[in-house]
């Protein structure tokens, strides 16, 4: 059987158990599963897939899966495998790049949280990184865990928030897949197929191609390199720092989801959490980003096959970084992706560190992850969004711009900050601004007849606009 599917394990709820694996061609399987018990014979190359009934949320269970040698009826049974303490309640897979690989034992909450991570309705499965050429069968990993202090401590610390609050709220089990390579790109984690049957992702396979054309001169730095670095070593110097370069390993398109997302797929789950982007912010890479996404999310939930699941990702936070990037767009491109159904945008523009790219408050994130599994998975009536640009209209003298999510619309500390205007020049000044229900109007001297409007227009920006429940809004542009 495959490594994903181990004791401890949650099954998908409300949905067909499935459950597969290998033996000798020919050969009778039977699976049973919460009194139910049902049989199939492998195929010619040896595969065998038994669907059970679904059932509601509950544990623990016993699983046992049965083979038959086919070489008479009188065969001695092989030795059954037994999967025992297996939960039924959701699964959701946190993927992503570093800030949601950042673990829980690095984050701010830690000291607090930590000591008191064992809980057994969480159960954890940490994948293991792996890029590929080609779709893989099962996943690297040792398959799944309780929540320990021991478990928990290099896991995602934005996935076990999140598993923590909707266990608690649910009273389920909630098991959580963190798959999640540091420092990657959003096309790795797509299948190729489905990148290149979009004609406006060609830039990516362009990107692609001029990274495999400078490979040898990497290699060949590498080894320089590592020459300086010794004889710096050697002479007591101080260590010489060189520029870096993408790993072609993990930023192939394809790679990862062939390596670390492929072989979920045959596993029913609820939803997916997201992280990434900040390697998508470089000028040559950010105006695909929504496009991107959106083909990750038709392809992942057509892959799983078990319907449009939620979808719910994390902008990327404020972050000095440098001119070679453009958070701001990035941002932009990650609301853009808000157009798809059973989407849910959290907004952290207001906890990141503008000298980190990794801020270390992983609680809040978490939090406003689970905020739309509850509104959009779980039914309940919760504001899941800070404010979000709808449309601006030009008023005389002035800009109004108007907001879904933005009850109780408020600036923290007074005026509003961070908003711009400009004229038919297209040349933005710093607006006056005021809040107007869940409309914001602002206004120059410098700008006579405004047309646009932007608010956080920059890698760090200072931004101050909550609504009431003290979700921030995005940063946004008005020109789309």
């Amino acid at each position: 059987m495959p490594r994903i599917l181990s004791s401890h394990m949650v099954i998908q709820r409300d949905l067909p158990v499935h459950v597969w694996g290998s033996a000798a061609p020919g050969e009778p399987v039977s699976v049973s599963f919460r009194g139910e018990a049902r049989g199939t014979e492998t195929d010619p190359l040896g595969h065998w897939n038994i669907y059970l009934k679904p059932g509601p949320a509950g544990g623990p269970f016993q699983l046992t899966v049965k083979g038959i040698p086919a070489t008479g009826a009188s065969a001695a049974p092989e030795q059954p495998i037994i999967l025992d303490d297996i939960m039924v309640g959701d699964i959701w897979v946190a993927s992503g790049q570093s800030n949601m690989e950042f673990p829980l034992s690095r984050a701010a909450t830690a000291a607090q949280d930590l000591p008191n991570a064992a809980n057994p309705q969480i159960r954890l499965l940490m994948i293991r990184k792996r890029s590929s050429d080609y779709a893989m069968p099962d996943a690297d990993t040792d398959g799944w865990t309780l929540s320990t202090p021991e478990t928990a401590k290099d896991f995602s610390a934005v996935a076990w928030y999140f598993a923590r609050d909707i266990a608690a709220r649910e009273h389920a089990a909630v098991g959580v897949i963190d798959a999640t390579w540091g420092g990657t790109v959003g096309e790795s984690w797509v299948r190729l197929t489905a990148l290149g049957e979009d004609a406006s992702l060609a830039p990516v396979f362009v990107s692609r191609g001029k990274m495999t054309d400078t490979a040898a001169d990497a290699v060949a730095d590498e080894k320089d390199q590592q020459r300086q670095i010794a004889e710096a070593k050697a002479a007591g110097k101080p260590i010489p720092q060189f520029p870096w370069h993408p790993p072609l390993n993990s930023w192939g398109p394809g790679l990862l989801w062939n390596g670390m997302i492929a072989p979920l797929t045959p596993l029913p789950i609820r939803g997916v959490i997201w992280y990434q982007g900040e390697s998508n912010s470089a000028l040559a890479r950010v105006h695909s980003y929504d496009r991107i996404m959106r083909t990750l999310i038709e392809d992942w939930r057509r892959q799983w096959g078990v319907g449009d699941f939620p979808f719910l990702y994390v902008q990327i936070s404020n972050f000095t970084s440098t001119p070679l990037e453009d958070w701001a767009e990035l941002r932009e491109q990650q609301v853009r992706t808000l157009a798809m159904r059973n989407t849910a945008l959290v907004v952290t523009i207001d906890i990141g560190n503008p000298t980190d790219v990794h801020p270390t408050d992983k609680l809040d994130v978490g939090l406003r992850l689970a905020r739309g599994a509850r509104a959009l998975t779980y039914g309940e009536t919760v504001e899941y969004s800070g404010p979000v640009f709808r449309e601006a209209t030009p008023e005389g003298a002035s800009i109004r711009a108007y907001f879904d999510h933005a009850a109780g619309f408020t600036a923290r500390g007074g005026a509003a900050t961070g908003i711009e205007i400009a004229g038919r020049d297209g040349h933005y000044v710093p607006a006056t601004a005021t809040i107007d229900g869940t409309t914001v109007v602002a206004s120059s001297p410098d700008v006579p007849v405004p047309v646009r409007i932007r608010y956080g227009w920059a890698n760090s920006p200072q931004c101050n606009l909550f609504n009431s429940e003290g979700l921030p809004a995005s940063p946004f542009t008005s020109e789309r």
